[in-house]
């Protein structure tokens, strides 16, 4: 099988929906910061200190035509992967993309929980409507990256256990159509 790529924005559902659907479908399942982190020993933050954003870029790049080649895989990028390079046309170039598209207020809930906030250092500072103005002004920014994907599934009721079993079931079945 063709390997499935999730993209969206941070907190949309990327690695709950891949890790659930991996297991509903029997497929392995990468999510691409994680195997970054792990080939280059540092965390993304770091490469991030070392490298700048444009050094990070170009190994995100490289690491996803690595992965982008494997078979019966779910990749979960990162929520600025598809906003770069062709990466976007590649991904739909070698398999199946998924645009997990969750609503402002479920973006703004999952974000403002402080362990998000911690993971994330870009908004660990923010209030609720400075995190909520961050968030409208990145989609609109990232949404003509995000509309390229070949499915586009509400994510916005990944909230308990019931909920991500209810959407990977939907989930698979589209992908199945």
């Amino acid at each position: 099988m063709k390997p499935i790529f999730l993209v969206g924005y941070m907190g949309c559902g990327k690695t709950t929906m891949g890790r659930s659907l991996s297991k509903f479908l029997k497929l392995d399942f990468i999510d691409l910061d994680l195997f970054i982190e792990a080939r280059f020993r540092r965390s993304v933050k770091e490469i991030f200190a070392e490298k700048g954003e444009d050094g990070f870029r170009r190994i995100e790049y490289n690491v996803l035509r690595e992965v982008g080649e494997f078979e019966n895989v779910i990749v979960a990028c990162g929520g600025g992967t598809p906003c770069y390079f062709d990466n976007m046309e590649y991904m739909n170039s070698r398999g199946y993309t998924v645009f997990l598209n969750a609503s402002h207020e479920a973006l703004l809930r999952r974000l403002s929980i402080p362990t998000a906030k911690a993971k994330r250092p870009i908004i660990a500072d923010k209030t609720n409507e400075e995190l909520s103005q961050f968030i409208t002004e990145a989609m609109k920014l990232r949404a003509p990256f995000y509309s390229k994907a070949s499915l586009h599934f509400d994510s916005s009721y990944l909230e308990d256990v019931t909920q991500v079993a209810e959407s990977t079931k939907k989930l698979a079945f589209l992908l199945a159509e």
